[in-house]
C-alpha cells in the first residue's frame, strides 16, 4: 500500500527532471516543494549505500539545491533513516498519509463550487495569494500543475467576488488524490475546506474512483480535524531528511 500511494503521489505532482538510480528516484523542480525536489528510495537497492548517498549529495549540490530524502517505513534499505541521521540529516515535516474508501461514503458536491479540468489564472493567482507563494515560485508551480498527466480537476469557492478556498484533485486508476486544499485566513472555520474536499471526492467518484488519499502535516490540527470528520484514517507517515552542514 505504501509504495502504491507513493507512486500515485509522484505522478500527481510532477517534477521537471527525474533520474532513476538503482531503485531510488531523484526529482528536480527548481527547488519548489520538497516533494518535487527530493530522493525517493522506493525500490530495492543493490549498490553501496554510502556511495549512493554521496552521489545524490553531489548531484543536488551541483544544482544548488538542498539534499533532501523523502522517507517512509518502507524505504530501501530499511536502515536508511538511521544512516542519514548519523550523517547529519535532520528530520523535517512529519506528515500523515490518510485514506478513505469511497464506495460506501456519502458525498455532497457543493452547488457553489466551481470545478474546472484545466488550470485557470484565477485559480492559480488566488492559490498563490492564500498560500503565500512567491512570484518566482508561482511560475514553477504553474508548470508543475500544467504538467500533470493523470485526469485532474481544480475546485474553488467564491465570496465577496473573489476565490476564498480552492483545491486540486488528481485521479489515477481508481484513486483520487487531494492536493493544495487551502482556505483564505479570513474565511477559515466556516466549512469551506470541507466543501472543497467533498466536491473533489464527488467528482472522483463520478469518474470511477473507489479510493482516496491525502497528505497532511502533523502540525496542522485544523486540517487533521477536518479530514477526521469526513472519515479519513491514517495509513502511514512520511517525513524528510535534510542535510545540514
Amino acid at each position: 500500500m505504501i509504495t502504491t500511494i507513493e507512486e500515485l503521489s509522484l505522478n500527481a505532482w510532477p517534477s521537471f527532471q527525474t533520474i532513476v538510480y538503482d531503485g531510488w528516484i531523484l526529482r528536480f523542480a527548481h527547488g519548489y516543494t520538497k516533494r518535487a525536489n527530493s530522493v525517493n528510495p522506493l525500490y530495492v537497492s543493490t549498490l553501496d549505500i554510502d556511495s549512493k548517498i554521496s552521489f545524490c549529495e553531489k548531484l543536488y549540490e551541483s544544482q544548488n539545491l538542498p539534499v533532501v530524502f523523502k522517507m517512509t517505513s518502507a524505504v530501501h534499505p530499511r536502515d536508511l533513516d538511521e544512516r542519514l541521521a548519523t550523517k547529519g540529516y535532520r528530520k523535517d515535516s512529519p506528515t500523515s498519509v490518510q485514506v478513505l474508501d469511497l464506495e460506501y461514503t456519502t458525498l455532497q458536491r457543493s452547488p457553489d463550487a466551481q470545478l474546472e479540468e484545466e488550470l485557470s489564472d484565477d485559480w492559480l493567482d488566488n492559490f498563490c495569494r492564500m498560500s503565500h507563494v512567491s512570484e518566482s515560485n508561482g511560475e514553477t508551480l504553474q508548470k508543475i500543475l500544467t504538467d500533470i498527466l493523470p485526469h485532474h480537476c481544480f475546485v474553488s469557492l467564491q465570496a465577496d467576488d473573489q476565490i476564498i478556498a480552492c483545491g486540486l484533485g488528481v485521479l489515477q486508476s481508481d484513486h483520487i488524490g487531494l492536493f493544495d486544499i487551502v482556505t483564505d485566513e479570513a474565511f477559515r472555520g466556516r466549512g469551506y475546506g470541507g466543501q472543497i474536499v467533498e466536491t473533489i471526492l464527488a467528482w472522483g467518484k463520478q469518474n470511477k474512483a473507489r479510493h482516496t488519499y491525502l497528505q497532511v502535516m502533523l502540525n496542522n490540527p485544523s486540517a487533521l480535524h477536518l479530514y477526521s470528520k469526513i472519515g479519513f484514517e491514517e495509513k502511514y507517515q512520511y517525513w524528510y531528511r535534510i542535510l545540514t552542514r
